[in-house]
């Protein structure tokens, strides 16, 4: 097959970090960059230059965002869609799948940068880290800053021991805590004993974890997954901890939970209505650990989730298929 038979790529964003890789495909493929300016050039665009486009890859770009509207306004002959992110709640799976498009996602590549930052929310929360820095940057030293409390031998609670999940696991395993999941569907005996994680119910794990990490994608069935009832079933001090999706958790109930003393403390990487709207209360509160969504900030995981972005691109553009493709879409693929 020649490049110019060779089904169409295009990249709705920008390839920052696997540049070698990009430029070694498109020696095979054609693959280009948008060249739209707004929103609805682009999809005029659809309909004219990129018409031939089968395979699309959408990283950040300002033509979002990856609704509906946008979907169907996607190129007629668009068959996949190379998704940059492991989480895809932004991108409307349901349009997609009216138009028979398939989806990847980039699931592995961020588990141990996510579960890195997990893991000093964590800590944070129980050492009381921001307080402390934020008081010794004021100059008053240790003054009013609250004594911390001890990882080890706390019952950690993770909702979703997937990749990030685990990763977390195997980390705070260290630090000596007892760790304890839900899930939807039980893990194997084999991967409870690899990460010394006993299988516990929701509400089990409500009632006894000392810190709650959350760790599952969001969806109609967890959105505010955590609110006010759940709160209420918590141990009084518990520490909530979340590099999910922000409407996981309800926040106004977080803060209630903040203020009334039943929620110790709590580190977040996403929030409800970020990036712009971040709850006051949250802001406010000497005990809330807060980090503008940098569970996968770092170059050599942009670099990870760029090369499965690609990889799905060279699968799709010269196999007609995916490598990893969203959970939903795991049975087009099946052998």
């Amino acid at each position: 097959m020649s490049i110019n038979s060779s089904p169409r790529g295009l990249i709705v964003g920008a390839i920052n970090f696997a540049t070698k890789e990009l430029d070694e495909l498109r020696s095979i493929v054609p693959i280009e960059y948008i060249s739209s300016k707004t929103r609805n050039e682009f999809f005029e665009d659809c309909q004219t230059k990129y018409k031939d486009v089968e395979v699309v890859f959408i990283g950040i770009s300002s033509v979002g965002p990856f609704n509906k509207e946008f979907v169907d306004k996607l190129p007629p002959k668009t068959k996949f869609i190379t998704f940059h992110a492991a989480g895809y709640d932004g991108l409307d799976i349901e349009a997609c799948d009216a138009r028979g498009i398939r989806v990847s996602n980039t699931p592995s590549a961020v588990d141990a940068a996510t579960a890195d930052i997990a893991c000093i929310l964590i800590l944070s929360g129980f050492r009381n880290a921001y307080q402390a820095e934020h008081n010794l940057r004021e100059g008053r030293w240790r003054n009013g800053v609250s004594l911390g409390h001890d990882p080890e031998g706390k019952i950690l609670g993770i909702l979703g021991l997937g990749g990030i999940g685990k990763a977390v696991a195997k980390r705070m395993h260290g630090f000596d805590m007892k760790i304890q999941y839900h899930n939807r569907t039980r893990q194997s005996p084999e991967v409870e004993k690899q990460y010394n994680a006993t299988y516990v119910d929701f509400e089990t794990l409500l009632k006894t974890s000392d810190c709650i990490y959350v760790s599952v994608p969001l969806s109609k069935a967890t959105f505010h997954l955590l609110d006010s009832p759940q709160f209420a079933m918590m141990k009084d001090g518990v520490i909530i901890v979340n590099t999910a999706r922000g409407k996981v958790i309800n926040e106004n109930a977080l803060v209630n939970g903040l203020e009334n003393g039943k929620v110790s403390a709590v580190g977040l990487d996403v929030y409800e209505g970020e990036p712009h709207v971040i709850h006051p209360g949250l802001l406010s509160h000497p005990h809330s650990t807060l980090l503008p969504h940098i569970g996968t900030y770092s170059k050599e995981t942009m670099y990870k989730m760029e090369l499965v972005c690609l990889q799905n691109f060279n699968a799709a553009l010269t196999k007609n298929t995916l490598i990893t493709p969203i959970p939903e879409h795991y049975h087009h693929f099946k052998k």
